[in-house]
């Protein structure tokens, strides 16, 4: 564990907070101006040119922005971080400001829906070369690295079946091969992973999720070298998908409770997942905290955590999904994931909605899955809510 990690809940709270309190707020204010204005047009030319620290416009930069993203650029240990409007959004921008035609990108099978399609619909209307391998079968992705790779594109734990990835071993065969690597570390959140530590140059997040861990803020996170996250910035500044003063608030006060949130989820998650592999009407069970989980050594080493999320495949068919979830009582039937209570959805509505049974089914993804986003509540309540939900089907 770094000094960065065993520092992680003081960087939370301290990170960008005397860089950026103006007036000695003890909670940052919100900045909702469009535009900042200067009586000095050198001044103003300095700031717009970059020259001088300050805001011209919030659609480039914000002064509620900026400590989010110099909070998020610790807790990573990067050189530089921006923000987005979505995750989306951030995986998007730096997907379409780093890769153009005639390059080539290597990707998981295994990536959230919205993601995948990128990969296979939008990127090749761009002429854009992409390799979509096994996510287990690291061989497999070399091999391909080894064709031509401008982006290495990484999802780990992935959404939804948990399948875990070696970032080191991957991160050095692009490197030989000169290949950018982007980690999508949306599940495990830096508490748990700290992709840049484990070679890649650029880690995305969908801030959404457990960043803001309320459900009630939206936004996305590119973390890494300085370098390449300027490439992006400069194509978001353009494509315009900045983050709201308003949302970067939410999520920055979210931040301040991570370490201790991430820390309850990973128990109540782990317990969870030991209870519904034992269980008669479950089939199986994906949670990297499991022994049996595979590739569980290397959670065990590139991870702090295993992270609250996990699911599991019914006996059965999707009707058997249709029977539990309403009986549940100690969790939403909802998009999303990551919050402080728990979230329940099968994927046919959620993270691969837009794909169809037929591409879910080539993911390895049943249609009997749930996917459960273990809140912070009692665990014996979330235990007991799925023994009474289970016993009901």
């Amino acid at each position: 564990m770094t000094e960065q990690s065993r520092r992680f809940g003081t960087l939370a709270l301290w990170a960008a907070h005397r860089e950026t309190a103006a007036e000695k707020d003890v909670a940052l204010p919100i900045h909702h101006s469009v535009s900042f204005a200067y009586d000095d047009v050198d001044e103003w030319f300095d700031v717009a040119v970059g020259k001088r620290p300050g805001h011209i416009y919030s659609r480039n930069t914000n002064p509620t922005v900026r400590p989010l993203e110099l909070t998020m650029r610790a807790l990573d240990g990067a050189e530089e971080c921006i923000s987005f409007s979505t995750g989306m959004a951030a995986i998007s921008n730096t997907l379409f400001a780093l890769l153009g035609p005639g390059d080539r990108a290597v990707a998981i099978k295994d990536t959230y829906g919205g993601t995948n399609k990128i990969f296979l619909e939008f990127l090749p209307r761009n002429n854009v070369d992409v390799a979509l391998c096994d996510t287990l079968d690291f061989e497999a992705i070399e091999a391909e690295i080894r064709k031509g790779c401008k982006v290495l594109y990484l999802e780990t734990p992935t959404n939804p079946t948990l399948k875990v990835v070696d970032i080191a071993r991957l991160a050095r065969v692009a490197h030989e091969h000169r290949g950018i690597v982007i980690v999508d570390n949306t599940f495990a959140t830096p508490v748990n992973q700290r992709p840049l530590e484990l070679g890649a140059d650029l880690v995305v997040y969908s801030a959404t999720k457990y960043l803001n861990g309320h459900s009630d803020a939206m936004g996305g996170i590119l973390s890494g070298a300085k370098d390449l996250v300027d490439r992006v910035f400069h194509y978001r500044e353009i494509n315009g998908a900045a983050l709201h003063a308003h949302s970067a608030y939410m999520i920055l006060r979210g931040l301040k409770t991570l370490e201790l949130r991430i820390k309850r989820h990973n128990e109540n998650a782990q317990q969870v997942a030991e209870y519904l592999r034992e269980h008669d009407k479950v089939e199986s069970v994906f949670y990297p905290g499991l022994p049996e989980h595979a590739n569980h050594d290397i959670a065990c080493r590139q991870m702090d955590g295993f992270g609250g999320m996990l699911s599991f495949a019914l006996r059965g068919d999707f009707d058997q999904v249709k029977l539990l979830l309403p009986r549940l009582r100690y969790s939403h039937n909802a998009a999303s994931l990551g919050s402080v209570s728990t979230l329940v959805g099968p994927p046919r509505v959620t993270s691969h909605v837009e794909l169809s049974m037929e591409e879910r089914r080539a993911m390895g993804i049943p249609e009997s899955l749930v996917r459960y986003s273990v809140g912070i509540e009692n665990v014996e309540d979330l235990l007991a809510d799925l023994a009474s939900g289970l016993a009901g089907i």
